[in-house]
């Protein structure tokens, strides 16, 4: 019974905070990455090192962080070496516009990653986040929209009981 209970709460919970599974990143970490791009001794060092620095700030908690790993791999997308670098930073296009909240850009990249690898399992699993967090932002617009039309109606009907 505790068991479920725990289960239930925890759901609950994640509704309302948007609870998924995409790992967040500290400052520590980007700047770590950053350090690691100016020390870079040749030309696929420095590659390395924008992917790593790319992905540390789209999963960072700023969100002029998640802005500038956005504008670093819109920039890079062009030069890609291969489908796989090209589904790589597709990827990380969808995290960033999923933690700025622009969902519909998130699903079109994400959709772009599975045209690469139908299969691949860390796109499956971000387009479900977008898909769940589009249906719970619904959900809470109808709420909030009924609720609205709720406090007029009975607005209206107090001001005419007052009134006779």
């Amino acid at each position: 019974m505790e068991a479920k209970m725990g289960r239930f709460f925890e759901s609950v919970s994640n509704f309302f905070t948007g609870g998924d599974h995409i790992p967040w990143c500290d400052r520590d970490l980007i700047a770590g990455c950053e350090g690691e791009l100016v020390n870079a001794a040749n030309e696929e060092q420095r590659n390395e090192s924008l992917m790593r620095l790319s992905w540390a700030l789209v999963h960072s908690r700023q969100t002029d962080d998640v802005n500038r790993g956005i504008s670093m791999l819109q920039a890079s997308l062009d030069n890609s070496a291969s489908p796989l670098q090209t589904r790589e930073k597709l990827y990380l296009l969808a995290v960033g516009f999923y933690r700025i909240g622009d969902y519909s850009k998130s699903r079109q990249l994400a959709d772009r990653c599975l045209e690469i690898q139908a299969d691949w399992r860390q796109a499956i699993s971000l387009k479900k986040a977008i898909e769940d967090k589009i249906a719970k932002d619904g959900l809470i617009g109808i709420g909030i929209a009924t609720t609205a039309v709720g406090l007029l109606v009975g607005g209206i009907a107090a001001a005419v009981a007052r009134k006779k």
